[in-house]
């Protein structure tokens, strides 16, 4: 399998199927702006800051948060506990097909 799809809920609650290749080693923000979606990545991709925070909807087995990203999960705006992740953290991989993520809110 080339792509995979998951859902996006926007801010507005607008659920949003997308595409998502598994060969190109993206990650969710990726995926995200690549749609143009409101989803910054200012760091790019770094795990540095949490414009690309998002809230995982589905019950799909993600890896453990990096020290990198809880550290910032700290220091971020609302954040769930049990669902709140960094997109540029997700990696797309077929394991991932019928994700869904929830873009956070901007504090």
């Amino acid at each position: 399998m080339d792509t995979i799809r998951v859902t996006v809920i926007d801010r507005e609650g607008e659920a949003h199927e997308l595409e998502a290749p598994t060969d190109m080693n993206l990650n969710m923000m990726e995926v995200c702006k690549m749609s143009e979606l409101p989803v910054e990545g200012t760091c790019g991709g770094m795990a540095m800051c949490a414009s690309c925070h998002v809230y995982v909807e589905s019950n799909h087995e993600l890896t453990e948060k990096s020290e990198d990203e809880e550290d910032m999960l700290d220091e971020a705006f609302f954040v769930n506990e049990d669902t709140s992740r960094l997109g540029c953290q997700i990696k797309i991989t077929e394991q991932l097909n019928g994700l869904v993520v929830k873009l956070a809110p901007v504090g």
